[in-house]
């Protein structure tokens, strides 16, 4: 599933191809994905000029010119591309937008677990489904007391209090193992043991590995491809997720594959406390 790197990585490759594009026409060929999409067709978008795409969480939000946006997520297998109308649709295609640019922004997603709606802005300026998401990992107001304030409340494992959407948005499975092995902190230590000094660990490689994620275009572990196709090359650096049973790059400890929150969750039982 996409996470925050690879959604800022769609968003900004989607803000260069449709930034100033107005839709011409809109087909939709699935009756629904996570939601239904029907409405699409009958949401008034023929006319409307695209302003601009943000990122927000794990989010890709399109700003219309009527001051709706088109709120996109990925779910498991989602993939959007701007292609020449001379391309044929291809089997999970489900939604064509039709460009002034000649091109069409076309979605795909085999799973049908994505997301592609038209909603009017809360006060904050963002999706009015969006409101109550946590603050954004890479903003300032993540910090580590915020989130020691948060962990003081918690009885679960540490890591998911910070793939926990509420306090903090778009760090998932890959991001919070990686985070988590470079703090030194086990998945599995009770957040409300979490010391400041330890938060303060979380944040600071929570934000350093993000952003080296986004210079890279995200990670393609199974699914994601990037607009243009390329999948991300983060892939290459991670430490931990996805390599239970080889051996700590740190210690050579064997790393082993736990369960949390129904998700497998790889970690060095010896670095990590």
């Amino acid at each position: 599933m996409p996470e925050l790197p690879e959604a800022e990585s769609i968003a900004t490759a989607l803000d260069r191809a449709l930034r100033g594009c107005s839709i011409t026409k809109v087909e939709v060929f699935s009756p629904r994905l996570r939601t239904p999409i029907k409405p699409l067709e009958t949401a008034g978008l023929v006319g409307l000029r695209i302003n601009g795409v943000r990122r927000r969480a794990r989010y890709a939000v399109a700003d219309l010119s009527d001051g709706r946006a088109l709120l996109m997520h990925f779910g498991m297998s989602g993939v959007v591309r701007v292609e020449g109308a001379e391309v044929p649709r291809r089997k999970h295609e489900h939604v064509f937008l039709w460009l002034s640019s000649g091109k069409i922004f076309r979605f795909e997603d085999p799973r049908r677990f994505g997301l592609l709606e038209v909603q009017p802005l809360g006060e904050d300026g963002w999706p009015v489904s969006l409101a109550g998401i946590g603050v954004e990992p890479l903003s300032a107001a993540f910090t580590a007391g915020l989130l020691h304030a948060a962990a003081a409340r918690r009885r679960g494992p540490a890591k998911l209090l910070i793939m926990d959407n509420s306090v903090v948005s778009g760090i998932g499975n890959i991001y919070a193992a990686e985070t988590l092995f470079a703090a030194g902190i086990s998945p599995l230590r009770p957040a409300s043991e979490l010391t400041l000094e330890e938060c303060g660990a979380i944040v600071k490689n929570a934000k350093r590995i993000l952003r080296a994620a986004i210079k890279m275009g995200g990670t393609t572990v199974s699914d994601f491809l990037n607009v243009d196709g390329s999948e991300g090359k983060f892939a290459q650096k991670l430490m931990v997720y996805g390599k239970s049973g080889q051996c700590c790059p740190k210690c050579g400890t064997v790393l082993v594959n736990v369960k949390l929150g129904g998700r497998g969750s790889v970690f060095c039982p010896k670095c990590q406390h």
